[in-house]
Order: structure tokens, then sequence, then C-alpha cells
């Protein structure tokens, strides 16, 4: 597994796969127990792996607990990412949930005990709530940073416009920067292409992907099985349920048979690609449920596509630019004379 710095505004070493541990614990309807998930993690780290993300909400704080015993022995050779803002049990109460100082407070020390360590390398805020000011979220990561409990922060599923304010907010205050934002993103959601990735490519962030293979729709399983995930509401899955969705999986399937790989390996190979064709640093989170689901994707960083197939998944899962960059892409040419390749657009990171 090779290795890389967790964006341009840290000089954080990570993993190029972030270690999903959602499905660590029995708390939820899906899950694996603490055997199990030991089995997953060691693979992970024999592998190479050292980014292992989690959330005080996964499990309702199990996910937390089972990795905390997996790390007793070796804590500093992993990198130890969590999420703070959804609640950690399951009775949410408005005092206890959101993104506002008291609960980050009293989040992050729920998280350190549960993890049994004395800081965290990542933390994320998982959702914005909608109501707390985007200075009181930065300005209390900043404490937490100046305190030696957290040492690297970021926004998880928090629009561009959010993001950007609060990277300026941080630098212009002289507070911990944001380093790092989480999205959705896989060959059957791009949408991250229209604001979110431009954004952490400009600003040098790091991006986390989280569900690469929308929750088992791109390994293909579900066209050939019967009752499972894609038919069970509690789990999260994408469902097949467009003509570009089809279209992106006729694809992904008839590039697997060409390479002699399964589906899900030939899905994180174009996103391995899509990183390296990216200025930004993207660093998949893969959760499996088992053993073999972790060895395949294992699997998908011995998987080379060719310059046409990487091309071909490209083209079909590309999504329409929205407003306002259609129109700006079809104006600019004559904005500039008429001849784009004149000139260079720079992205000029902060700092």
């Amino acid at each position: 597994m090779r290795y890389t710095t967790f964006g341009r505004r840290s000089g954080l070493r990570v993993s190029e796969y972030a270690l999903g541990t959602g499905n660590f614990g029995t708390a939820w309807a899906s899950g694996t127990d603490a055997a199990a998930a030991r089995t997953i993690f060691d693979r992970f780290a024999e592998a190479g792996g050292t980014l292992l993300d989690t959330a005080g909400m996964y499990q309702a704080g199990e996910s937390e607990t089972i990795l905390g015993d997996l790390l007793t022995t070796d804590r500093d050779h992993f990198v130890v990412s969590t999420k703070y803002a959804a609640s950690d049990t399951t009775q949410p109460h408005v005092s206890l949930t959101g993104s506002g100082r008291k609960n980050l407070v009293s989040s992050v020390e729920a998280s350190l005990k549960r993890l049994r360590t004395d800081h965290l390398d990542l933390l994320f805020v998982h959702f914005p709530d909608g109501v707390t000011p985007m200075d009181e979220i930065v300005r209390g990561m900043d404490d937490l940073v100046r305190s030696g409990k957290v040492h690297h922060i970021g926004l998880s599923n928090f629009p561009a416009w959010q993001v950007s304010a609060a990277a300026t907010l941080a630098d212009l205050r002289g507070w911990a920067p944001i380093v790092g934002i989480q999205t959705e993103y896989s060959l059957v959601e791009r949408t991250a292409d229209r604001e979110l990735l431009p954004m952490a490519e400009a600003l040098g962030l790091a991006v986390n992907l989280w569900s690469p293979l929308s929750g088992g729709l791109l390994t293909g399983k579900y066209r050939t099985g019967g009752e499972g995930r894609a038919t069970d509401p509690s789990r999260f899955v994408t469902p097949e349920s467009t003509t570009q969705r089809t279209a992106v999986l006729d694809t992904v399937l008839a590039v697997a048979k060409e390479s002699d790989a399964s589906a899900a390996q030939v899905s994180m190979a174009w996103l391995r690609e899509r990183g390296e064709r990216s200025s930004a640093t993207l660093v998949p989170i893969v959760g499996p449920r088992t053993l073999a689901q972790l060895d395949d994707y294992l699997g998908a960083l011995d998987v080379t596509l060719t310059d046409d197939q990487y091309r071909r998944l490209d083209e079909v899962s590309a999504v329409e630019p929205g407003v306002p960059h259609g129109i700006n892409a079809m104006i600019r040419p004559s904005l500039l004379g008429g001849d784009v390749s004149r000139f260079i657009t720079p992205l000029i990171p902060i700092g």
C-alpha cells in the first residue's frame, strides 16, 4: 500500500486507503463482532494500512470501543480519525447532539475514553447541524488542537461554501487549519465534481471518499441476488434507479470481464486513477464487513486500467456540471479571445 500526506495543508502521513469501522460492532442492524473485527483490522495492518476511520455514532459507540481495544499494543503506528455531531447513544438528546462547543467537548472526551488514547490524529465534524455558527465550530476545534487532544481537523458532509468559509476564517484568525473533508463519492455518485473536489484542489484539502462502492451497488451482486442488503432498509445502498446508473454498472462489469478483475476492484481502481489525475489527495474509506470484502478491496491495488477503460468509466459516470458551470464553460472561450489553450488556470493553495 502506498502513502501520502493528508492534503497540502498538513504533514500527516496516511495510507492510500482508510479502514472504515462503521461495521465494527453489533448495536445496529448490521455489523460484525469483536473477533471478526480483529481479523479485518489485522489484515488491513498487514497490508500496510494505517488510517482508521470511525465516529462516535457508529454502532452507538461500540465501533470506537472495539477499535480502542485493537489499538492498545501499537497506537502510534496508526492514524486515528473520528467524528462528532451525531449522537453516540441509541437515544439521542438535544443536549448531546449537534456541532456546538458543548457537544464537541463532551463527544471528544467520550471518544478518547472509548478509543483508550489521549489524542486524536484527525477530528471531523460529522454533519452540519444548521444552527451552530461556523466560528464556534472552528474556534472550538482550535482549542482542542492547542490542548493537544486533537492534531488535525476537518469537515464531513458540509457544502463547499461552508468549508471555504471555515478555511478562510481559520486562516484569518490564526486558528488550526481545516486540512480535509469527507464526502460521498463513487462511479455512481459524482456530484462532488461540481464544487467539493475543485474546492479541495484549490485549497489543498485532502478528501476522504465514503461509500466508494455505493453500499455494494458497484459490486454488481444485487443484479443476481435475491433478498439482501439492497432490500434491507436498515442498510445504506444506492439503488440502480436511473438509466445512468445502469449504464455505469454495465460498463464496470464489462471492464471487469476484460481485466479479469471483480467489479468492486474495477470501481476502486478507477477511484485510484481519478486521484492520480487530481491535485487533491483522494483517500477512499473502505468499510468491509467481512475479510473477503477487505481482500477484494486490497486486490484493487494491483489492478491497472488502460487509458481506454478509464475513459469509458469516466465518461459514462460523468455528471452534468449544473449552474453556473455549464454556462461558464460555454462562454469562457469568447472571454479569453477564443483560444482557451493560451491560458493557464493556477491552483493557488492557501497559506
